[in-house]
């Protein structure tokens, strides 16, 4: 059974609820961090994309740090962010067009994470982890949401969602996508109590997005027990809880530096040796991926790559008994494509191999690759999330950036506080 423990929130404010909150460190670049904090000094990119301010610094450097731990600090100084008085459970709805995402915010324990009882299909990258690990000890809180999906036994999405529909939000927010953001509070102790014993069903939690947060978590309370400064709070991180029906996933698009010494015509032919490869004309560069012209079935996969001003469909036969990872197009483009053709054999590390979360539009792969700061880029189709859960229950791990999930939370909308 899954470890649940209400908190006291640390929020924006009445008053600076739109202004606050941000997107999640990970999906911008320090220069779009600058641009947004240009135009909104109030931003919570300021605490967790400090770096955007010190461009002439390392991002890893020890102001950077410094820097985030003074704003955040200077937050709650100044009023603009407060903190509940007493623990709660929230609930978090997005309104995305005809969609409605609704999650449960709590805490979840270090423990559960140790022992794998929340479960994670992806493997972090070291820089990442370092990062993020050294960014919750600066400011000593978790300042996102680590995004968990739970298989419902019956009835917990509904009773979450029951509670959104009950009450007034202690939060309402609106972004530039034209969604709506909502915070709910349930502190009533009888509440909290309903919604415990509606989790009890439910045997594990799965880390959809925030895999590098969940883990840089983990680091933390591991040195605090080391250091002898731990505490109750520091041996939980924050969580929003989806049920997994009830989420949307899209592939995760690869972008690579250089060829290396191939050429484009050499590195085509090292793919046709593969599969077949051939280009392809109309394709909608406002979806999230491209449409296949050949469908993928049990015995062919259907890759698309965008290199030199075209789109390629890349066709390849699946080999008998891939299994769960092998069976991945990820997997595949891993250890056929970026491993023995391109020299890219640490995907976790690799400076050449980037990644653009799958819920952007396909123009902006191309624009990349056409501006010349990438020489090719891979666009993935979306996994059913049912393999995801599967691989995570096998104990399997999957290549980083595999998966992206839909909705994206707000960092700043909630924060929690270690000690």
């Amino acid at each position: 059974m899954v470890q649940l423990h209400p908190f006291a929130a640390v929020r924006p404010a009445p008053g600076h609820a739109q202004a606050i909150p941000s997107v999640p460190y990970d999906v911008v670049s320090a220069a779009e961090a600058r641009a947004v904090l240009e135009k909104n000094p109030l931003s919570f990119l300021s605490v967790i994309r400090s770096d955007a301010d010190l461009p002439a610094l390392p991002p890893d450097d020890d102001q950077v740090y410094e820097l985030a731990a003074t704003r955040f600090a200077r937050l709650l100084q100044d009023g603009l962010m407060v903190q509940d008085p007493t623990p709660g459970y929230y609930v978090y709805e997005i309104v995305s067009g005809d969609r409605v995402y609704t999650g449960l915010v709590a805490c979840v324990d270090v423990g559960d994470y140790e022992s794998g009882v929340i479960r994670r299909h992806e493997q972090t990258r070291y820089d990442k982890e370092r990062d993020r690990t050294r960014h919750i000890q600066a400011v000593n809180a978790n300042t996102g949401l680590v995004f968990l999906l739970y298989r419902d036994p019956g009835g917990v999405h509904a009773r979450i969602e029951g509670h959104a529909g009950r009450v007034v939000p202690v939060m309402d927010v609106g972004n530039d996508r034209g969604e709506r953001h909502r915070l709910y509070r349930c502190d009533d102790p009888g509440l909290i109590a309903a919604v415990d014993a509606a989790f009890a069903g439910v045997d594990a939690l799965y880390i959809a997005d925030g895999h590098h947060r969940a883990k840089s978590a983990v680091n933390a309370a591991q040195e605090r027990r080391a250091n002898g400064t731990a505490s109750p709070e520091s041996e939980r991180f924050m969580a929003v809880l989806f049920a997994h029906e009830h989420v949307r996933l899209h592939g995760y698009s690869r972008l690579v530096t250089d060829l290396g010494p191939l050429s484009p015509e050499s590195f085509l032919r090292a793919l046709r040796a593969l599969g077949s490869i051939e280009p392809i004309d109309g394709v909608d560069l406002r979806g999230f991926h491209v449409v296949p012209r050949t469908q993928p079935s049990a015995d062919r996969r259907v890759l698309h790559l965008y290199l030199g001003g075209r789109w390629y469909e890349f066709v390849c036969r699946r080999e008998p008994g891939e299994g769960l990872i092998h069976g991945l197009d990820v997997q595949f483009l891993q250890d056929r494509v970026l491993g023995p053709i391109l020299g890219i054999t640490d995907p976790r590390g690799d400076p050449r191999l980037h990644y653009l979360g799958g819920a952007s539009p396909l123009s902006r792969l191309v624009t990349q690759v056409d501006t010349g700061e990438y020489a090719v880029a891979f666009s993935l189709q979306p996994l059913p999330i049912e393999t995801v859960l599967d691989c995570a229950d096998a104990g399997l791990v999957m290549p980083p950036k595999s998966t992206w999930f839909e909705p994206k939370l707000l960092s700043g909308f909630t924060v929690h506080l270690l000690d």
